[in-house]
């Protein structure tokens, strides 16, 4: 406490010689330049630009947006038009990308293959490349139809008759990719006579039923259809 008044006591001096100074020796800031105060109220003051020789006479009125039929109209004739035409926009666009998606020329070139059934003697199996897989052809001789055809088909892994395999008794027609791990069996051979896959020891029938090893199904059988007697066609 004795600091504190110690030290205001020796200010005290200063003090008053400066305000001395000040007013002795210092002159008063005087405005040279007079300023003029202006208040604005949210722009209020500005002058708003009249567009009233280019507004319609509908628009006028304060009321006419809600009595204006003829411009509700127009409004729903531009959004029509406008979803109209978005929508086909967006049409062309899915229809491109999709078509981008789909099969080359080649591909489509082996989408189908016809087949000469006279060339296939009986009891031989012709392999065809048909889509990029091997294609099985089978003309099969009596013996294997009536030893097809009398399989039980209680005792198959994937039960299917004969009959729902082949469209003519003769004619065995399948996709030949092992239904195991995808390749390709050997024809006429095998426990059962019909094909053989050799990489994990699957056994088909010539009806190209599963009936040995770890093939969980049959043989794939495609679409096709006799254009005649000696045509086939597959696709």
């Amino acid at each position: 406490m004795i600091n504190v008044v110690t030290k205001t006591g020796s200010l005290s001096s200063y003090l008053k010689a400066g305000s001395q100074v000040v007013a002795s020796g210092l002159k008063p800031l005087a405005a040279a330049v007079p300023v003029s105060t202006q208040v604005r109220f949210a722009h209020t003051d500005i002058t708003v630009p009249d567009f009233s020789d280019y507004r319609r006479d509908s628009t006028k009125s304060p009321s006419s947006r809600a009595n204006d039929e003829s411009r509700k109209s127009f409004t729903y004739l531009v959004v029509g038009g406008a979803s109209v035409a978005a929508a086909y926009a967006a049409k062309s666009v899915v229809s491109q990308f999709v078509s981008s998606m789909s099969a080359s020329a080649d591909v489509l070139a082996l989408a189908k293959i016809e087949v000469k059934l006279g060339d296939i003697p009986e009891g031989k199996c012709v392999t065809f490349k048909w889509r990029g897989k091997p294609l099985f052809i089978r003309h099969r001789t009596s013996d294997e139809i009536s030893s097809e055809q009398s399989v039980p088909v209680s005792s198959l892994r994937d039960p299917q008759h004969d009959s729902e395999r082949v469209q003519k008794a003769e004619w065995l027609v399948v996709i030949g990719v092992c239904t195991h791990l995808g390749c390709v069996p050997i024809a006429n051979a095998g426990d059962f006579g019909g094909y053989y896959c050799p990489c994990h020891g699957s056994h088909y029938d010539a009806s190209g039923r599963i009936r040995k090893g770890p093939a969980p199904l049959n043989l794939e059988v495609p679409t096709y259809s006799f254009a005649d007697d000696d045509t086939l066609i597959v696709g």
